[in-house]
């Protein structure tokens, strides 16, 4: 890896803590938010998993209620968010600060 991440106050590495911040969605993001003081690049990373993840749920339930073209966007949108979920997880890995477009920034301010 290479980059010093600094150390978090779990003593998982901050690399590994970041991945799991993305791995089941907006939840494990608030439990990485709430147990990690430290660290910002993994608060980063469990906020931006937040409000990511969080906003792809309220859509995917709001497509899956509208008729006719609510599934045909539901299996659009599903296949992108898995993309982006193991886009964010590689990256967070890799110790990689990767901001999405505007989420990034709300994330960045949070942390």
């Amino acid at each position: 890896m290479g980059k010093d991440l600094g150390k978090t106050s779990t003593g998982i590495q901050p690399n590994v803590a970041a991945l799991l911040s993305y791995l089941v969605g907006f939840i494990t993001g608030i439990i990485f938010f709430i147990i990690e003081k430290e660290n910002k690049f993994v608060r980063f990373n469990a906020m931006q998993s937040i409000i990511t993840f969080g906003a792809l749920f309220v859509l995917q339930i709001v497509l899956a209620i509208i008729p006719a073209i609510g599934p045909i966007l539901l299996v659009i949108v599903n296949i992108l968010s898995l993309a982006l979920w193991v886009l964010l997880m590689v990256k967070a890995y890799q110790g990689e600060s990767f901001k999405l477009p505007i989420v990034g920034d709300i994330a960045e301010k949070q942390a």
